[in-house]
């Protein structure tokens, strides 16, 4: 049973072209197939199975020897040039040797004769399987390794040894802090940077240490540069293991602390020197909270939660005056887009005692917006008290700035996408922006996440974007469809789904569901699925109401707006035939809301 499950585990995870010519054999091996993989592409001769390969790239290939237009051999051949590791299981029958042989030469990964045994054939899938998601999850994991050695490679001093003390490698910060080049370094005793400021008792610690022992050491050296000046470093020494536990090499990672030590040694000459000496000190420490200061905008609030200090950045970021602020409470200062629940909930969550660490968007005083990211520090005292607060903050006002015309933008092509199908059928652009303003505040209404109210006001206006592929001469007639071109314009909902379904982005795999099911009925009598009830999307419900609401409510060059209240006589009527009943009742509800909707974005004349 678990093998089972493993097998069609890992089939799920892939993709699988079959290339079979029999329609018997064809029709039941992808009946067997089609709900065990991610995706499956069925072609009926080599021709068709090799444009398959070049246009989806499959992860595997089953395919038959003895096919019209391109055999499976050439087939093979053609594909084992352009990608020679990917697994090919070919189904031969007893008569097919001189072409199974000539398949065996191109480096199958299997064969399987006819009649076909299911059985069979899911082991070696299975085995197949495996062997692809082992290599997959090994390529993510070298690559997240790789990614994980350059992010260490980049911030660490970082050097290794062979098991004579030999260099066989350094990086570009440990070239910068030993003033050596890797040229200079590179073949040459690790004694020539660190043995000459290391007592002889620590060298033998070291050692025995990583060499006997064959543990990491962990602790501080003080080494000497090229040009003879000394720095300090906080350094780990590992040695490296193989498969035996023999020692390979060894590696060392290290930080600077070369400012750390020197100012340690700095202060403490400084206590030991007269009472001249410790205001000389204060200065320094004065020194650096100036700089502090300078270079962040800041904001300290005490335990009852009142400003108590800005600096000059932060009253130039905000527009506030230290009149305006000292003593005020730091809810004086207002969130941006935050009921004022929300807004208490945060505030609570940033004084809770502990490092807080987000984004805030605050207005200015003159009613404009700024965008900081925010590390609020709790100051303790010696007993571990807290005393007051220290908000650090940083100006991401352009960033977010951005961030919002580049959202802007894509909301702006949406558009534009969904009013090609609209104005292939001589409707305007104001009703796609109409059914998207419906849709997010039904969704709203009903309390659906903000991921998915924001998904759903982005994706609906391409609801009919399927439109594109229906003829003008039926899209646009005058007079009533007949029954043949009734199916050909219902296809304009699967046409959507099939244009959008294969994207990454979710804003239009969900364009994609609304396009497929926002002509389903809530009796289950609409199209293209006839799906009924809850299990339509609930981004289909919202938007049938939203889209239908719309259309009877505007004006057409083929007909005027209905009256509102036939529009609201026609809900009622359909409320658990066309629509979803509890959608209706929340329509309902807040009808004026909507009615502000269809005011706002009047069509333009």
């Amino acid at each position: 049973m678990n093998d089972t499950k493993d097998f069609f585990h890992c089939l799920k995870k892939l993709s699988l072209l079959y290339v079979e010519d029999d329609d018997n054999t064809r029709e039941e091996l992808e009946y067997f197939l089609k709900n065990k993989v991610k995706e499956l592409y069925v072609a009926k001769n080599g021709q068709e199975g090799l444009e398959f390969f070049e246009k989806y790239q499959p992860d595997l290939i089953i395919t038959d020897i003895q096919m019209p237009v391109m055999t499976g051999t050439k087939m093979i051949k053609l594909i084992k040039e352009k990608n020679k590791t990917i697994p090919i299981v070919i189904i031969t029958a007893f008569n097919d040797t001189d072409y199974l042989f000539e398949a065996i030469k191109l480096n199958v990964t299997n064969y399987l004769t006819k009649p076909l045994n299911l059985f069979a054939l899911s082991e070696v899938l299975a085995n197949i399987a495996k062997n692809i998601n082992l290599e997959k999850e090994n390529k993510e994991i070298y690559n997240s390794l790789k990614q994980y050695k350059d992010i260490v490679d980049e911030r660490s001093i970082i050097s290794k040894i062979d098991i004579n003390g030999i260099i066989t490698y350094i990086n570009e910060p440990f070239e910068r802090i030993s003033g050596y080049t890797k040229e200079e370094l590179i073949g040459k005793s690790y004694d020539i940077v660190t043995v000459p400021l290391i007592d002889n008792n620590t060298f033998k610690n070291i050692w025995k240490t990583i060499n006997i022992k064959k543990k990491s050491w962990q602790g501080r050296l003080k080494n000497i540069s090229n040009t003879g000046e000394e720095y300090f470093v906080d350094i780990i020494i590992k040695p490296i293991l193989d498969l035996d536990g023999n020692i390979s090499e060894f590696i060392s990672l290290s930080n600077d602390i070369t400012d750390l030590e020197t100012t340690k040694e700095y202060f403490k000459t400084q206590t030991q020197k007269s009472a001249f000496n410790l205001t000389e000190s204060i200065r320094i420490v004065n020194a650096y909270k100036e700089a502090i200061n300078e270079s962040n905008i800041i904001l300290r609030i005490d335990l009852n939660r009142n400003i108590i200090y800005a600096n000059d950045a932060f009253y130039k970021i905000s527009g506030y005056t230290k009149e305006d602020l000292i003593g005020k409470p730091y809810s004086y200062l207002k969130h941006c887009d935050l009921t004022s629940e929300e807004e208490g909930k945060k505030i609570d969550s940033i004084f809770n005692g502990n490092i807080w660490k987000g984004k805030i968007s605050n207005f200015k005083k003159n009613g404009q917006v700024f965008h900081c990211n925010v590390t609020m520090y709790p100051l303790k005292d010696k007993d571990g008290k807290v005393i007051e607060y220290m908000g650090i903050r940083h100006d991401i006002t352009d960033i977010e700035r951005l961030h919002d015309e580049l959202e802007d933008a894509q909301r702006e092509i949406i558009y534009k996408l969904g009013e090609i199908g609209e104005c292939r059928s001589s409707e305007t652009g104001q009703h796609v922006k109409r059914v998207a303003e419906y849709s997010k505040l039904l969704a709203t209404k009903i309390g659906l996440s903000q991921k998915d109210i924001n998904k759903l006001f982005m994706a609906s206006p391409m609801h009919d974007i399927g439109k594109v592929g229906i003829p003008d001469s039926i899209l646009n007639k005058n007079g009533k469809l007949d029954s043949a071109e009734w199916e050909v314009m219902k296809t304009h909902a699967k046409i959507g789904y099939e244009i959008l379904r294969t994207s990454k982005r979710e804003i239009l795999q969900a364009a994609g569901i609304i396009s497929y099911t926002h002509h389903e009925r809530w009796d289950g009598s609409g199209y293209p699925l006839g799906t009924k009830g809850e299990d339509i999307h609930i981004f289909g419900r919202i938007t049938s109401i939203a889209d239908v609401f719309d259309a009877l409510s505007s004006d057409r060059v083929y007909k005027k707006a209905w009256p509102l209240e036939e529009v609201l006589e026609l809900f009622n009527e359909e409320k658990g035939k066309h629509f979803d009943p509890k959608l209706i009742d929340i329509f309902m509800d807040n009808l004026d809301e909507f009615l502000q909707i269809k005011d706002t974005f009047k069509d333009i004349n």
